[in-house]
């Protein structure tokens, strides 16, 4: 993988291994920056090599495909060819919200930077195309079918995807009363995640405050049978789809601001009513800026002593759904994500090896400026330490 950076968490670099990371680092950054970048184009020496179609290809084949370990896993898997299911995110890795990363589709592209032009490798279609199998596990509040159109709109194939499990899928078939009114490509989750199945969710009641999105587009409850109200004393537990609006029983919303989200959590928290958190993120990349998610609700409800249910990363039962989809092991997965706490975390929890990327939501406290900069080997170890999250990889951005 193209910039694949090894951590200090690991164990001491052999000779070998150093003469790899220095045919890795193809350009160094101002060393004002303190920053090493080792994914990107090197030294005045090697880039004339650009200036050919020949010189392009010698690079391509000698830098394609150098791995390093981050850190010591229980699965041993030297050669990330052999994997045969790959659990992608999508905000952060795929795209920004707004439009794909530089690199994400393609199978080769050439993007304008400002230290010069990268020449990208690892996509969508060069994994579909090596037989990979690829499933979409994002914390989104959306049904997976939105996120499969989404993709679509922002120039990715669906096709190349065996599907797409959210956080918002899964909270939707857990408060799903009836499986006749399950879409086909939901039985296989509903048949182990219906609320018939589950105790708590069956508890949970039908009347519900609903926190949702104005700006980005309501969250529709159609088909869960459920009452949305606008009165704490009328609510048996509240879902947390967005931070931007009140749902009210008319179908419509009422925007609402993140502090007026939280005198009504204040109420709800003095009642001991529940909460379900539909995305557990805290923040989101969207267009290269970070907006907050239902997980700060969620989080803040639980320091006034509430109770939440999370559903999504870093939970385990969106990666068995995602390796039941794929018809895979543990062993035979890598899952792609930009959050430590969420991705990363999570796959550690299902004992699969992961990949983290530097240029996502944790681009600012790792220093990142540009879109592809590489990030200090030990400002990563510091903040995967923080978060108790271990990745096996490290990546500036999803890219070969």
């Amino acid at each position: 993988m193209h910039g694949i950076v090894k951590s200090s968490l690991s164990p001491p670099q052999s000779t070998s291994q150093q003469a790899i990371h220095s045919s890795l680092s193809l350009y160094r950054r101002n060393p004002l920056s303190e920053m090493t970048s080792r994914c990107s184009i090197s030294s005045s020496k090697e880039v004339p090599l650009f200036q050919t179609l020949k010189g392009i290809q010698q690079l391509a084949e000698t830098r394609r495909f150098k791995l390093l370990r981050l850190s010591s896993q229980k699965f041993h898997l030297p050669n990330v060819d052999g994997l045969q299911a790959w659990f992608l995110d999508q905000f952060g890795v795929l795209h920004d919200g707004k439009q794909p990363y530089p690199g994400a589709i393609s199978t080769c592209r050439f993007s304008s930077v400002s230290f010069g032009i990268l020449f990208y490798f690892l996509t969508v279609e060069r994994l579909a195309t090596s037989g990979a199998k690829m499933v979409v596990i994002s914390n989104s509040s959306r049904r997976a079918s939105i996120t499969m159109e989404k993709l679509k709109t922002l120039g990715f194939d669906p096709s190349l995807f065996l599907g797409a499990i959210t956080s918002g899928e899964l909270t939707h078939q857990y408060l799903q009363s009836d499986l006749r009114q399950l879409h086909a490509h939901s039985v296989f989750m509903a048949l182990t995640l219906n609320r018939r199945n589950d105790a708590w969710f069956a508890a949970l009641g039908r009347s519900c405050i609903h926190m949702t999105w104005n700006d980005r587009g309501a969250i529709s409850l159609e088909g869960l049978g459920l009452q949305v109200v606008d009165k704490v004393d009328e609510a048996e537990f509240i879902l947390a789809h967005g931070t931007e609006a009140l749902g009210l029983p008319s179908g419509t919303s009422l925007p609402l601001t993140l502090e007026d989200l939280e005198e009504i959590l204040k109420q709800c928290a003095v009642k001991n009513i529940p909460m379900v958190v539909a995305n557990p993120d805290f923040v989101t990349v969207e267009a290269r800026a970070l907006r907050v998610m239902p997980g700060t609700l969620a989080s803040k409800y639980e320091k006034l002593g509430g109770e939440v249910k999370w559903m999504g990363k870093p939970d385990e039962k969106i990666y068995k759904s995602a390796m039941a989809m794929a018809g895979v092991d543990a062993v035979d997965c890598i899952a792609v994500g930009d959050s430590l706490h969420h991705d990363i975390k999570g796959a550690n929890i299902a004992g699969i090896q992961s990949a983290f990327i530097t240029c996502g939501i944790h681009a600012t406290e790792l220093g990142l400026g540009k879109f592809g900069d590489a990030a200090d080997s030990s400002s990563v170890q510091a903040l995967a330490l923080t978060h108790d999250a271990h990745p096996s990889y490290v990546l500036p951005a999803f890219m070969w």
